[in-house]
């Protein structure tokens, strides 16, 4: 049988069950090595291996391959993939207990019951706010800032006004979130102007590196981070906490503004101690009446210290821990079949893709490449948040809509009303399949970026007429021409690019017949001056 295998009891799920008969068939095949099956399946020793190890779903072609290697119909385990598929949605839709665990998702101001292992942290940006009225918080991608900003400060906030702790000129009238986006402040001006009434008006910027990621205009930064700045005259009635990736500092410190904050009021958002990372683990379950494992506590201490920063991949691995609980305790057996740390984002995301069909696969890689915006030689690549009928507009994109159901579900991305991002960057990085496409596919990615920002300011001008295309994103688009690329874009984008390539026709036709009449009126000039020439020599023969 060649390669050992732990193992593996059936009755613990439809995944489970699948990779057992697997291994039966191969078994009543005659028990042929993986590396004799390579040559029938055409995969790989690791991925045929995987496939009969039960912890994720393999995908339907390897389950196929995998029949066929062993003699079998690969028709009727086809039937059985899909079988499994679809008692896996089952089962996702029927689990109504509410998690004690957020996932990949931030932490919500209602979600402060849940919120453990940042006390501290927590009290110390209170103090913060109330020494200074523009205040930033520092961190690494993955370190908690948004969930510190909305369910650390803001319950804090408004526990203050309950029980006046605040001075009564630094209440909170009104509490406002927003993330820069694109048109920062076209969308957010409003939001700058203080509410009526007692008190004053706190603006939570959460996010702020969008402002360097997706707004592309400078003078709009500039403007936007003016507005945010004022809030430093007391009469302003207004007191702004940005939320900043440490890895855009250096961009926020070309502005003198900024700087004088980050350096003066700004507080970094630090690595969680033993005993914070303790009540990250126990804190929501207990909350919820559940057990964890005291051995499972100490392994996920342990991994994550060894990993340094990584609380998206720790409340990730917990919530798909608490899928494969044991009655009301989280063991560690259920953490090593979820994955793990390192590997509960991966094996999530994998066993979401591994259930659609080659369409909707398709749909998938095309659907996630748009919610990305990639990064250049000094800043990494991030999440970008679009309007869902743009991703449903996609050409190349059929059954856009459950694609983005079935994303949504197991928690990889986010519906926000009309919007959709990534639930979190840590999938960029932690999916290696993700990863991948978005290498692949980096330089028309950033076509991409700029080709619908350039449609969407020119159907915000109405659409006029004789819009025009530089020769560089010319050669760019003659690049990504092939129909397969346009399948990545929308019905606007292809109406701007028709519209730009009908005004460069025009301009050609226009040089080329320019330079003919240029042409024409040398060879008429010079025909003339030829003929004044005979005439001359004709008079004075006579």
């Amino acid at each position: 049988m060649g390669r050992h295998e732990k193992p593996l009891d059936p009755g613990q799920g439809p995944v489970a069950r699948l990779a057992f008969d697997l291994r039966r068939l191969r078994r009543e095949a005659g028990g042929p090595t993986y590396a004799a099956m390579v040559r029938r399946a055409g995969y790989s020793v690791a991925t045929l291996s995987r496939a009969a190890a039960g912890e994720q779903l393999p995908s339907l072609p390897v389950v196929r391959a995998y029949a066929t290697a062993c003699g079998a119909d690969p028709g009727e385990w086809e039937e059985r993939w899909y079988a499994v598929s679809q008692e896996l949605t089952a089962r996702e839709q029927a689990d109504d207990a509410s998690s004690p665990y957020r996932g990949l998702a931030r932490f919500e101001p209602g979600d402060e019951d849940l919120f453990f292992g940042r006390d501290a942290l927590g009290a110390e940006l209170l103090d913060l706010t109330r020494e200074h009225r523009v205040v930033a918080l520092l961190g690494p991608s993955g370190s908690g800032k948004s969930s510190l900003l909305r369910a650390g400060l803001i319950p804090r906030l408004q526990r203050a006004v309950r029980s006046g702790e605040h001075a009564a000129a630094a209440r909170p009238a009104a509490i406002r979130v927003l993330a820069p986006g694109a048109h920062p402040l076209d969308r957010y001006r409003s939001a700058l102007v203080p509410a009526t009434g007692d008190g004053e008006t706190w603006v939570v910027v959460d996010q702020f590196e969008e402002l360097f990621t997706l707004c592309p205009h400078p003078a709009e930064r500039e403007e936007f981070v003016a507005a945010l700045l004022a809030a430093r005259d007391p009469r302003s009635c207004l007191r702004v906490v940005l939320g900043i990736r440490t890895d855009f500092a250096r961009r926020c410190y070309q502005y003198s503004g900024l700087a004088e904050v980050m350096r003066g009021a700004s507080l970094t958002v630090t690595r969680m101690s033993t005993a914070e990372l303790r009540e990250t683990v126990v804190g929501p379950a207990r909350a919820h009446n559940l057990i964890v494992e005291r051995a499972l506590t100490a392994r996920l201490i342990a991994d994550v210290t060894e990993s340094g920063s990584a609380l998206p991949l720790l409340s990730h691995a917990l919530l798909e821990t608490w899928k494969r609980r044991s009655g009301r305790t989280l063991t560690l057996d259920s953490y090593e079949r979820a994955g793990g740390l390192q590997g509960a984002i991966a094996q999530s995301a994998e066993g979401v893709y591994a259930r659609f069909d080659a369409t909707r696969a398709d749909t998938a890689r095309r659907i996630l490449l748009r919610l990305i915006t990639p990064g250049t030689d000094d800043t990494p690549d991030t999440r970008r948040s679009t309007a869902r009928a743009e991703l449903e507009a996609l050409s190349g994109a059929p059954g856009a809509d459950g694609v983005l159901e079935a994303l949504a579900r197991a928690g990889l991305i986010t519906l926000d009303g009309a919007g959709v991002y990534l639930t979190h960057e840590a999938l960029i990085n932690a999916w290696p399949r993700l990863d991948h496409w978005i290498e692949q596919n980096r330089e028309k990615l950033h076509f991409q970026r700029w080709l619908t920002e350039a449609a969407d300011a020119w159907e915000a001008i109405g659409r006029e007429q004789g819009v025009r295309i530089s020769p560089i994103r010319l050669a760019q688009l003659a690049a990504h021409a092939s129909d397969a690329e346009r399948d990545d874009i929308t019905p606007l984008e292809a109406d701007f690019l028709a519209a730009g390539m009908a005004t460069h026709r025009r301009t050609l036709r226009n040089r080329l017949a320019t330079r003919a009449m240029g042409s024409l009126l040398v060879a008429t000039t010079l025909l003339t001056a030829a003929m004044a020439r005979r005439q001359r020599r004709l008079l004075r023969g006579h």
